[in-house]
């Protein structure tokens, strides 16, 4: 396993070391958008076949349904239970301030009917499920 390396804010070559871990090449952002706006058109395009080829591609995954991606309730806890407690406690604190920060985004639908008769507004309606795909760059991500 890599050994995850550490920046520490007092060391003289920090600034350096992070400038340098942070350093984005316009050049290279230009493909990956290029990159990424294809398999978002694939993906439009073939739908689910293109998910599990692309999968397969980036993950070495090979399902053979997208409902075979999806893990399973029982197989979640079983990880969380894992965890060790320093962990856990990261994790809540980290949903906790994920959940404080977006319940204070709540949008109303609205809506108001012009003279002319034409309506016009906004509707919000929450997702029911939602599928993400993180790619890991320079990122950290758990």
């Amino acid at each position: 396993m890599p050994e995850i390396r550490r920046l520490d804010t007092l060391d003289p070559g920090f600034a350096s070391a992070l400038a340098k871990l942070t350093a984005r090449d316009k050049a290279e952002d230009d493909a990956i958008d290029a990159s990424v706006a294809s398999i978002v058109t694939d993906v439009r395009v073939r739908g689910d076949a293109a998910v599990l080829e692309y999968t397969a591609l980036f993950d070495r995954v090979r399902a053979t349904s997208v409902a075979a991606l999806e893990l399973p309730a029982a197989e979640l806890k079983a990880a969380h239970d894992a965890l060790p407690a320093d962990q856990k406690r990261a994790l809540a604190q980290a949903a906790e301030r994920i959940r404080a920060y977006h319940s204070r985004q709540s949008v109303e639908s609205w809506s108001f009917t012009e003279p002319d008769g034409t309506r016009l507004g906004l509707r919000v309606t929450p997702l029911e499920r939602v599928g993400v795909y993180v790619l890991v760059g320079k990122a950290a991500s758990p």
